[in-house]
Parts: C-alpha cells; structure tokens; sequence
C-alpha cells in the first residue's frame, strides 16, 4: 500500500471530493509526523492546508485533540474567517486564525502553513542574530526568513497585516520569542522546510553551547546554499519522496501498516 493512500481506517464520505479526501490525508500524515518526531506542544500550534476552490477555505486540526488523534474525517474545514464552513464535533484554536488565515488569505502560492515552536526553534527565535546561516542546514535557510517582533499571543486580527509584511515573499516567517511558521505550496514541501528549520536550529543551540570560535560561512556560499536547496524544493518529485519516506518509517514504527 502506498502511503499516501493509507487512511487511517477511514473510508472516503460521500460528499467528500477524492482530491479534498487526500488532501486529508496528506494532512493527517504531516500532523501524525509531528507528533512522532515530539514536535508537539500538546494540543496547540497548528497544520493548515487550504482546500483547492475559489472559497479560501482550509483545513485544520480540531482543537482539544493531540496530533496523534487527528484524523481524515475529524479536521476541520474553516473559512478565512476563522468558522467553520461544515458542522463538526470540535471548534478551531483561535490563536491559528490569525496567523492561518492571514497567510491563506494574502499568498496564493502558499498552500500548507505549519507552526511549531520547538525548544531548538524557539530558543533560536529568542537570540537577536536569530539563525546565524554557518551550518549544513542553516546556511540552506540564508535569504529565506521573515522575522516578526513578538506582540503577545497571536489571537488578534490587528496583527494579521504586520506579520504579513515581515514575511514579505518569503516562506519561512521567525516569530520572535515564540516559535516559527514554515509555508509551502503543498504540505510534503512545508514538512520539509519544517524539518531543516528544525535540524538548523538543533545544530545551532548544540554549537551555542560548545566552546571555541564558530567558523563563518561567507555570504556567497550560504546564497549557494540556499539556492540549491530551493531548487530541489521546486524540483517535482523530491519533497514527495522525502515525505513518503518518513511516512512509511512512522507508520511502520507504530505497526499500522
């Protein structure tokens, strides 16, 4: 069985499309993914992905369920608005309307937004150098990040147009003192900018806390850097692969296939 066909027990409802019903499960995968590799932070932060149509509408995680009860069936479908657009068992965190809906409303090129705050992440997001770019993963990162000066918990809609404009262009926005919000245009290349936003800022605290002078990377060799691994992002086929490959390592790991 192919992984991305792997529905967790779930059949197709009727009134499901077939691309929205594996949009569901890509999703389920990337929230199962975060939950298996402990980027969680028990039931907050969210994965959204929007829902393809004129409406805007996007996909995300019931609040009060952990990452590990999510399920095709059970994300919701809200509107940029923050409401639901179809009835369902739970409500949506509002704090993910914010930021979500601002993303998925201002960027037609951003299809999944991902935000965590990991230790790694968020003690890089507390540092006013903020990713230093003079490791493997981090000079991949170089050019990349928006940063966003900490307002408090991101439940205001207020905030929307200040955030958006410290992501500018770019897919990775630093929220500092908080955590990080990683967009792609579909949810393999997002999962996959997550995880070198995480592998970076792992390396980093890890070098922080040695002794000794950091080895500078040059500019022109973090922009090399950088490039290239953009151009394995736009190059179809790569993240797909990557993602299929964790996916069947977590789904093995836990026997469910």
């Amino acid at each position: 069985m192919q992984t991305r066909e792997f529905s967790y027990g779930e059949s197709k409802p009727a009134q499901c499309s077939d691309a929205e019903w594996a949009l569901r499960i890509q999703l389920t995968h990337c929230y199962r993914l975060v939950d298996y590799l402990g980027w969680t932070e028990m039931i907050f932060n969210h994965i959204s992905a929007r829902v393809a149509g004129p409406e805007n509408h996007y996909l995300v995680n019931p609040f009060a369920l952990n990452y590990n009860e999510v399920l095709p069936s059970n994300l919701l479908k809200v509107g940029l608005d923050g409401q639901l657009v179809e009835p369902a068992d739970y409500k949506a965190n509002p704090a993910g309307f914010a930021l979500h809906s601002a993303i998925h409303g201002a960027r037609d090129d951003l299809h999944c937004v991902i935000h965590t705050h990991t230790t790694p992440i968020s003690a890089v997001t507390m540092k006013r150098s903020g990713f230093e770019h003079n490791d493997f993963y981090g000079a991949q990162l170089f050019g990349r990040i928006g940063y966003h000066d900490f307002e408090g918990i991101t439940l205001f809609a207020e905030e929307k147009e200040r955030m958006l404009a410290s992501l500018g262009s770019k897919h990775i926005l630093v929220l500092r003192n908080h955590g990080v919000a990683v967009c792609e245009r579909d949810i393999q290349r997002a999962f996959f900018l997550l995880w070198t936003v995480q592998r970076a800022a792992e390396i980093q605290s890890a070098g922080r806390a040695m002794g000794g002078e950091d080895i500078q990377l040059s500019n022109d060799v973090r922009q090399k850097c950088a490039d290239l691994t953009g151009q394995l992002i736009r190059n179809d086929g790569f993240a797909e692969l990557f993602f299929e490959a964790i996916v069947r390592k977590m789904l093995k790991a836990q026997q469910l296939i």
